[in-house]
């Protein structure tokens, strides 16, 4: 318990510091090493999301990069965003240690080949499709059966759900299997070390933009909600993400279904994406934009997930 009063009063905002904290040093210089290394690194298939879109890249000057190798504060010169201070890369770390811990305590699925990972999201229904009915302000729901191996064809299955809750009917849609797609499996097989992880995702994200920290933070966003089958995994996720510079602790954030938590986003992101927590047991919500309803196993493309 005294350790837990610790990690919430660490949330609070500390004093002002305009000295970067050594940890934070150390990730920078991981960071820039990176960027300085990744024109001469292959450039293998990227991790993350099944609809992805390649972004241009920015590279990092190598006057920034000399100035933090030589020990220079260069908290928030990664990009052209706003600069992220000491304290709230701390807030951040924080926080996501936090998450992490909690996602440490969670069962793993045990999983079949023959299955299939399934997913239900809600969130505002121009995010999913124009041309469902009902009206403008409502929700729509979109459910997911991708193949554990990725082997076989999917189901993606939509519906509107109007302001009373009173879905009817619904759009079914196959999916093929995608190449580009990250499966369950190969989601098993990543490191589940933060440090070899986060090495990973930045060889994977090579050519993505339009910053590579940003690239890795889509990527990671995009696996978290599967993740959530793999407890080890996903806490390395949130681990390798408290070491990217530019994350920060979003007050009051709610998800795509309106449910309110705390959130976490990268500062000055073109998307805008921030995830969001519940804020007593910090399970993963969803995003700002979609929110995250279940995560599970089915045994047949549009059938329920086994339950129990």
């Amino acid at each position: 318990m005294v350790n837990e009063h610790a990690d919430l009063a660490e949330l609070l905002p500390p004093p002002g510091d305009p000295v970067l904290p050594a940890a934070r040093e150390r990730m920078l210089k991981e960071h820039l090493l990176h960027e300085i290394a990744r024109e001469q690194a292959p450039a293998p298939r990227p991790l993350g999301s099944r609809m992805r879109r390649r972004l241009l890249v920015a590279g990092v000057p190598a006057a920034v990069a000399l100035a933090v190798l030589a020990g220079v504060d260069a908290s928030g010169v990664l990009d052209d965003g706003p600069a992220v201070t000491a304290a709230q890369s701390h807030r951040a770390e924080v926080l996501l240690t936090r998450i992490a811990r909690a996602a440490d305590s969670r069962p793993a699925a045990a999983v079949r080949d023959d299955q299939y990972v399934y997913t239900e999201v809600r969130g505002a229904k121009r995010y999913f499709a124009d041309f469902l009915p009902g009206g403008a302000g409502d929700l729509a729901q979109r459910e997911d059966w991708h193949a554990v191996d990725g082997r076989r064809k999917g189901l993606a299955r939509i519906r509107a759900i109007p302001a009373d809750g009173r879905a009817s009917g619904h759009i079914d849609m196959t999916l093929d299997a995608d190449p580009n797609g990250t499966t369950y499996r190969e989601l098993t097989a990543l490191p589940t070390d933060p440090v070899l992880l986060l090495r990973t995702l930045y060889a994977r994200t090579a050519g993505q933009g339009p910053t590579h920290e940003e690239a890795v933070f889509e990527s990671i966003g995009a696996m978290l909600p599967e993740s959530l089958l793999v407890p080890d995994l996903n806490s390395a996720l949130y681990r390798a993400a408290s070491r990217l510079p530019g994350m920060v602790v979003v007050d009051g954030a709610a998800d795509g279904a309106g449910r309110r938590g705390v959130g976490l986003a990268f500062l000055g992101s073109r998307h805008g994406t921030t995830w969001v927590f519940d804020p007593s047991t910090l399970a993963f919500l969803g995003t700002t934009r979609t929110a995250v309803i279940e995560v599970g196993i089915a045994d047949r493309a549009g059938q329920p997930p086994v339950r129990g």
